[in-house]
């Protein structure tokens, strides 16, 4: 009775009954104009023409418009004015010139870590290696530096892990060795064993004069931590900023969330991938089966370009709008430390943002989708995909690459695990293998190309990731890794349900997906 109360009366609760009442008060209103039959009669036929004059003239991609289409038809005046409060990617003006500086400072900063003993950037001569040896890896290369501005390094040292489990000691003794920062940001922090063992060094390290920053976004975290998290933590010393605070009031600001997963410790090491710092991903508490998320963590030069997307973020959440070259320099590690550290392959981290348009998790898929020649696996716990980026499998499967997709067998959200069903038959039909993890939820984000080539981060396969959060990740050609990346999805193939066919389903069902196939991109 106590949790039910506590659940009833937090903040979350609070907002959304806020919320609820604002769309109450907004559809009470159509449904007013609508007793006037000739006022909603003009008005409805106004607005839908000038709503989809301006749908087919927005930058959206096809289904998104189509989506919405379908709402503003469905909800005549209602559906607009929804639109006009979630609709894409509606980051203001405002923000958006206030956010540019991130993009400016990332470009100039990361170039600092990329300066090699004959002043000139390392990078270009790692891509004009690839381009004699591997002219795919070095378009690929070229792509992610001029979307991301992050450069590509070599002699990175990499390390996967295919679950929590394994991550957690290993993070937990990186985090031990830090000497002058520890930087985390993370979608997620929730308190419990995870957190509270990452918590007790964080503290210690305070205490011995290392610079330790916290970022977490506040819808993501709205159930998992207290309201006033982040002031404990200042006032033990961890300097905490949250990416958007969830205030009771409509408006596209939420579509933006910061999904980032980065740790990054003395600019040496750094961790990314799907995993939280809460407890179902390490299993200790089972929410939905066994929680199968991965991690890569990489040491060396690249960790670099993960410090730099952490401290234009900072800066942003900070309020400067405007970063200082000087200021990250004073974070870069000496070249001596990372001239030691040796690793095989090119390592080059990348991050998305819904400010330029450019779907840049998207476009490193893709490029290992159409680079591929034997064959792509694919984990991923959504599958809400746009056209390019089914007609690119299915593409590849004609080609002969054995194209796999690896989904959960235990779903999170019912909704979102029936419109991911519904990709499954026009995959099928094409020759896609798709399997169902059956021992639990898959959260994990990875692509596996031809044993060459992996990307591993925070980037669902869906509208939402792809398009309207921040996002990260990490492109691999050749790393040490790459063969464990191989040997841990053969493990989920073998621990996964093989579909050959869709599964029958009732024809209420189908005709519930085929509605939510309708409006997948707004999911």
């Amino acid at each position: 009775m106590k949790k039910i109360k506590r659940f009833m009366t937090s903040r979350v609760v609070i907002v959304f009954l806020l919320i609820a009442v604002q769309l109450f008060l907004i559809f009470w209103s159509a449904v007013v104009l609508a007793q006037n039959y000739y006022v909603y009669s003009v008005t409805n036929s106004v607005l839908a023409v000038v709503f989809l004059l301006y749908l087919m003239r927005s930058s959206h991609n096809g289904p998104y418009k189509i989506a919405w289409m379908a709402v503003a038809f469905a909800l005549p005046v209602f559906g607009v004015a929804l639109y006009l409060i979630f609709g894409g990617n509606r980051i203001s003006g405002r923000r958006k010139k206030k956010m540019r500086f991130m993009e400016e400072a990332l470009e100039q900063s990361a170039a600092l870590g990329d300066i090699g003993p004959d002043g000139e950037p390392i990078s270009e001569g790692v891509t004009n290696r690839l381009d004699e040896e591997c002219s795919g890896a070095a378009r690929q290369s070229r792509y992610i530096r001029s979307a991301s501005f992050t450069p590509v390094a070599e002699n990175c040292e990499t390390r996967y892990f295919e679950s929590g489990e394994a991550l957690f000691p290993v993070l937990l003794e990186e985090l031990k060795k830090a000497e002058r920062y520890i930087f985390l940001e993370y979608f997620i922090i929730g308190e419990g064993e995870m957190w509270d063992a990452v918590h007790e060094i964080l503290l210690d390290k305070v205490r011995a004069g290392v610079d330790v920053r916290v970022i977490y976004d506040d819808i993501g975290c709205a159930v998992s931590v207290d309201r006033h998290f982040d002031e404990t933590l200042r006032a033990e010393g961890i300097d905490c900023r949250i990416f958007q605070r969830f205030v009771p009031f409509l408006t596209a600001r939420q579509n933006n969330r910061d999904h980032r997963k980065i740790c990054v410790i003395d600019g040496v090491t750094s961790f990314t991938g799907g995993i939280n710092l809460a407890d179902e991903y390490i299993n200790t508490v089972q929410r939905f089966g066994y929680w199968k998320d991965t991690a890569v963590m990489v040491r060396g030069r690249a960790s670099w370009s993960f410090t730099v997307m952490f401290l234009t973020m900072w800066d942003y959440l900070c309020g400067q709008g405007k970063a200082d070259d000087g200021e990250y320099a004073d974070f870069l590690p000496s070249p001596e430390v990372w001239e030691d550290i040796r690793g095989s392959g090119e390592v080059q981290p990348y991050t998305d943002t819904p400010m330029d348009g450019e779907a840049v998790g998207e476009n490193v898929y893709l490029g290992l989708i159409q680079q591929a020649k034997r064959y792509v696996w694919i984990a991923t716990p959504y599958l809400i995909i746009d056209e390019i980026m089914e007609r690119s499998l299915l593409s590849a499967v004609k080609c002969g690459v054995d194209v796999r997709i690896v989904t959960p067998g235990v779903p999170d959200k019912r909704i979102i695990n029936e419109t991911t069903k519904n990709c499954y038959p026009a995959l099928l039909a094409g020759g896609v293998k798709i399997y169902e993890y059956t021992p639990g939820f898959v959260h994990a984000k990875g692509f596996l190309c031809d044993g060459e080539y992996a990307a591993v981060g925070s980037v669902n396969l869906d509208y939402r990731s792809l398009y309207l959060h921040f996002e990260c990740g990490v492109w691999m050609h050749g790393t040490d890794c790459l063969p464990d990346i191989r040997r841990d999805f053969e493990e989920m193939f073998a621990a996964s349900r093989l579909l050959t066919e869709p599964d029958k389903v009732s024809a209420v069902r189908r005709f519930n997906r085929a509605a939510l196939n309708l409006i997948a991109p707004l999911l």
